[in-house]
């Protein structure tokens, strides 16, 4: 099933399990910045191997890594880049991130990690040059419902501006740089090819 009718069939709603099964796995990379705030150790220690199934990096291309992650068995491929800017600052706010992700079932579904809650039935307006597109939200993330169309414009993109509905109903604006994505996206539809 192709993304884009993946996304038009959903409802405006997606499940819990859903939303975990496109966060999921980000976890390890987001924990990063948190974990390289701790002391270092006095001496170098060795390079711990991943888990078998933890997430492994395919390669980083400027600004957008390329990562695949075991799901039930199966291959799952994304690349992400974190945010380069935000206005206005939200205090508290957690990882905002872009992503587009490969999964065996869906292709080019591509999210937006927002850092706080999305009030209900709230929508994020995301420019991409001069593509816009609405996406819908759910708790904490906002999906594409054309994610093959947002690919496309993203490829031949500088930069994506979300402008999502952020606390006390002030408009938070997010700014990516595209800057490798097309090189990032080339690795993740290797590593993850349609079936």
């Amino acid at each position: 099933m192709s993304s884009p009718r993946l996304f038009a069939a959903a409802p405006a709603r997606i499940s819990a399990a859903m939303r975990a099964l496109y966060l999921l796995p980000l976890l390890p990379f987001l924990a990063g910045p948190a974990l390289a705030q701790s002391k270092p150790p006095a001496k170098p220690a060795a390079k711990p191997a991943p888990a078998a199934n933890g997430p492994k990096s395919i390669g980083k291309f400027d600004d957008w890594q390329a990562v695949t992650h075991v799901e039930g068995g199966q291959t799952v491929c994304y690349t992400f880049a974190r945010v380069l800017g935000s206005v206005p600052a939200v205090p508290g706010r957690g990882d905002v991130l872009l992503t587009v992700t490969q999964r065996p079932g869906s292709r080019d579904a591509v999210s937006l990690t927002a850092g706080f809650a999305y009030a209900a039935s709230a929508s994020v307006a995301v420019q991409i040059d001069a593509v816009t597109q609405e996406f819908y939200t759910d708790k904490r993330a906002a999906f594409s419902r054309e994610g093959a169309a947002a690919v496309a414009a993203m490829q031949k993109g500088n930069k994506v501006v979300a402008k999502s509905p952020g606390p006390k109903n002030a408009t938070v604006t997010d700014t990516f740089s595209l800057r490798g994505f097309s090189q990032a996206y080339a690795a993740i539809s290797k590593a993850c090819p349609p079936k």
